[in-house]
């Protein structure tokens, strides 16, 4: 908790005035069982109505100062935790963003989501209440005990007998509870991920009809999570019935004491009264002071869980040179790859090509060839184990990330779309473009025709993960985002799977009549996507190896050749 403390800083202000405010609500509160001894002892066994008027009117008034200075108390803890917690929340999420997706893949999804929702949520709750908890049990505690033994000493002896009793038990709870935390946030992880594998996949679960075994898949999960949090609640259920019989052995034990003070002439009723509240409020002083440090043990866990997001240094660092604003070329060099953690032989092995601008490149293999890995190493989502990939002439690894990446627009495999309108996805590849520029875009990617049959056109509503769109819509649009960055390299990365050819063809076209000086980097399985690029790389378990242009490939290439003909068979055969 240390650590995350400077997270509260910036409102140092709040966090100094609600434990002041509550300072004042526990004076007043420890007045109050005083006020009511002499209510008890000068006003009615005195028979001084007066007396009982004017106590009674300065107690309210009393309490009603102490409310406004809770409600100060709170409000102030409220805005610093909340104010810590949003704080803290983005400076997680801001971290996650900058990992690497083998750090992602590591921590799973489920997990970081709940890091950055439940673990930190049980942070700013016992910051909230360590801001006035952390005061008031404390105060309450010992202000009741001196205030206890300044009617009788004799009480004394109660409280020896009875506090080291409760301590005891508090601490045996604790003890056993707390390492419990940690292991229900890791139920919690399990949970959510099935959850968001299930969402995710939804259409895969219902299409092979595994519906029931994810449910029972999801039981499980939930099944854990519920006996762990149960093992917890049952520990910590034991405290309030220990508590509730301590308290009222307590309160027996003063009336006996002061019963007889009463009977010896060395103390009066209200007195008793005032100790037997006083008593009270130690007690719950001390259960106060339990569920703080139960609190603060769940948070500890939770603390814990956040740190190792937060102190995870991403393994792709940026470089700090700018990237320069005319594009020379980008350069493969005895590239070597292979997947963290990953056994036997290397997904790439001694790549080597230069793209030029304007040259169109394309990657032709199996899949499992490599072909996705080497789109992966150059937007740096992974480092090579060895090579260099130079942009102008320089390691790519030397340039600022950011400025990088947005020197480069790329298609994925999978084409992800956002709920929201059509424009703003496309917009998505540049915030500053235009409805027409959108437009434009969206016209070299053969979308504008479908978006403008839609009834809202550019305006309508794609649904969350683009649900709404069908499979070639939804690469389209994924496309039209890539144009209209207007970066210096382009990359499709087997995108077109779902259009026709002659969509395709169309695309193809369109691309080289308005974006002449651009380079494209295009991965495919089908030779009809191919065979008009400038330079065709042939790519077979992580090896290039023959490169040219489809005449070229098609005279020498046995392989190229192995292709063509599989997939003209596949060709002739579905006709």
């Amino acid at each position: 908790m240390k650590k995350l403390i400077k997270y509260l800083k910036p409102y140092w202000y709040f966090a100094i005035l609600s434990p002041l405010f509550m300072i004042g609500e526990v004076l007043i509160d420890l007045s109050q069982p005083t006020l009511m001894s002499r209510i008890v002892n000068e006003g009615v066994l005195q028979g001084n109505t007066p007396f009982v008027v004017r106590i009674g009117l300065t107690m309210l008034g009393l309490v009603a100062l102490g409310g406004l200075f809770g409600t100060i108390a709170a409000y102030c803890s409220l805005n610093a935790s909340q104010s810590f917690g949003n704080d803290l929340r983005k400076a997680a999420f801001s971290r996650v963003m900058s990992l690497s997706l083998e750090q992602t893949d590591t921590f799973t999804t489920g997990s970081l989501v709940t890091r950055l929702t439940n673990d930190i949520t049980a942070v700013e709750n016992v910051v909230s209440m360590m801001l006035r908890t952390f005061v008031r049990a404390p105060m309450n505690f010992i202000g009741g005990i001196v205030m206890a033994l300044t009617i009788s000493r004799k009480f004394s002896i109660v409280f020896l007998c009875l506090l080291p009793i409760e301590l005891l038990i508090m601490i045996l709870i604790l003890r056993k509870a707390s390492p419990l935390f940690n292991v229900v946030q890791t139920k919690l992880d399990k949970v959510n991920s099935v959850v968001q594998e299930n969402v995710t996949g939804a259409r895969v679960v219902k299409a092979y009809v595994r519906e029931e075994y994810e449910e029972k898949r999801f039981g499980e999960a939930n099944l854990d999570l519920s006996l762990a949090t149960l093992k917890v609640q049952k520990l910590l259920s034991l405290a309030m019935p220990a508590m509730m019989i301590i308290m009222n052995a307590a309160v027996v034990a003063i009336i006996l004491v002061g019963g007889y003070q009463i009977e010896a002439g060395n103390m009066q009723v209200g007195s008793v009264m005032a100790a037997i509240t006083y008593a009270m409020q130690i007690l719950f002083s001390l259960m106060m002071v339990g569920m703080m440090f139960s609190s603060i043990s769940r948070a500890k866990a939770s603390a814990i869980r956040i740190l190792e997001v937060l102190n995870t240094e991403p393994v792709i660092q940026s470089g700090n040179k700018p990237v320069p604003a005319q594009w020379e070329g980008l350069t493969f060099e005895n590239v070597v790859f292979s997947y963290p953690r990953a056994q036997g032989t290397p997904v790439l092995s001694n790549i080597s090509f230069a793209v030029k601008p304007g040259e169109t490149v394309a990657i032709l293999g199996a899949t499992g060839s490599g072909k996705t890995s080497l789109i992966n190493l150059i937007l740096r989502f992974y480092n090579p184990q060895s090579g260099r990939i130079l942009w102008n002439g320089r390691d790519i690894a030397e340039y600022d990330l950011e400025a990088l990446r947005g020197q480069i627009a790329c298609v994925l495999q999978k084409s992800e779309l956002f709920a929201g309108k059509v424009s703003d996805n496309i917009r998505w590849g540049r915030e500053t473009a235009t409805l027409e520029e959108i437009q434009q875009a969206a016209t070299i990617a053969q979308a504008d025709d479908f978006i403008s049959a839609m009834p809202d056109g550019y305006d309508a509503t794609i649904a969350e993960k683009g649900t709404s769109l069908s499979g070639g819509q939804k690469q389209r649009v994924s496309i039209a985002r890539a144009i209209i960055r207007q970066a210096p390299l382009l990359i499709f990365d087997d995108s077109t799977s779902a259009l026709d050819l002659g969509t395709e063809s169309r695309l193809q076209k369109a691309l080289k009549a308005h974006l002449k000086d651009t380079a494209v980097i295009l991965i495919a399985q089908r030779v009809a996507s191919v065979q008009n690029a400038d330079r065709i790389l042939l790519l077979e378990q992580g090896e290039i190896v023959d490169s040219g242009t489809h005449d070229e490939l098609i005279q020498r290439s046995a392989l190229y050749q192995e292709i063509c003909a599989s997939q003209q068979f596949q060709k002739e055969v579905r006709q």
